[in-house]
């Protein structure tokens, strides 16, 4: 083999190398969490997805994707769990000389200074069991729960579907909550750019209080109106009232659907 034929190869096996996706580190937990008590799951970069569980214990799984900076060996998955329930964190470095992230119940702030790392989490949660998700860059996707779940996000969408009590926020995607029963707690749902869909069931009660500014607005059920109604501000009355039912959006149509 010549000199210039070994160059080649060896040059080749860098590009391969180099081309290769990274390994996905695995990160996997299992517990119980007590009926009416939550599993709340932190990240920054990364979608979170749940799903109703076929058992009665918590499951969470969890893949780290290197992204353009930063070594993904450095970000940590963190398990706190505590009585409330447990609280899962993708953990950051922080920048030398700043106190570091935690993971703590007590404490939310968190940044990922100089890493783009990825980390995508799965969850699945038992019967009874309430749900708090956020993360800032990614989409959150829930089905089939029956616990109250809190979603946040700032960029991706969010989609949530529970029996229980739904919250939602994001800033630049879309809302989709559809709720099983009728309100127990005043709700909102949030977004900036994006529309915000809300289906009830046909008996919900619930005082609606929604606003949009370049999108229109769209109702399933007869509405009670309360002061003025336009075509961006709606306040009214759904059934007997109740709740507050809270939807607003800057650049999205606001939908209310009867399931």
């Amino acid at each position: 083999m010549n000199n210039l034929t070994r160059a080649a190869l060896v040059l080749g096996g860098l590009l391969l190398a180099s081309a290769a996706p990274v390994s996905a580190q695995d990160f996997e937990w299992r517990g119980s969490v007590d009926r009416g008590n939550t599993v709340e799951i932190r990240g920054i970069n990364g979608g979170i997805e749940a799903v109703a569980s076929s058992g009665s214990q918590v499951h969470v799984t969890a893949t780290k994707k290197q992204g353009h900076k930063g070594d993904p060996d450095d970000v940590t998955i963190e398990v706190v769990e505590h009585s409330g329930g447990v609280l899962i964190c993708a953990v950051y470095p922080n920048k030398p000389g700043k106190k570091a992230n935690r993971c703590s119940p007590d404490d939310s702030h968190m940044n990922n200074h100089d890493n783009d790392t990825s980390v995508e989490f799965s969850v699945e949660v038992p019967a009874g069991v309430n749900l708090e998700v956020g993360t800032v860059n990614g989409a959150i996707d829930v089905r089939d729960l029956d616990g109250d779940v809190q979603a946040s996000t700032v960029n991706g969408s969010v989609s949530v579907e529970s029996d229980g009590n739904i919250e939602a926020s994001t800033v630049n995607g879309s809302i989709l909550a559809k709720m099983g029963q009728d309100l127990k707690s005043n709700l909102s749902f949030e977004t900036v750019n994006g529309s915000v869909t809300v289906e009830l069931p046909a008996g919900a009660n619930a005082d609606v209080k929604a606003s949009t500014v370049t999108g229109g607005m769209e109702s399933d059920f007869p509405l009670t109106i309360q002061g003025r109604f336009s075509n961006r501000q709606m306040n009214g009355k759904i059934g007997n009232g109740g709740h507050d039912l809270e939807m607003s959006t800057v650049n999205g149509a606001i939908i209310l659907r009867r399931s």
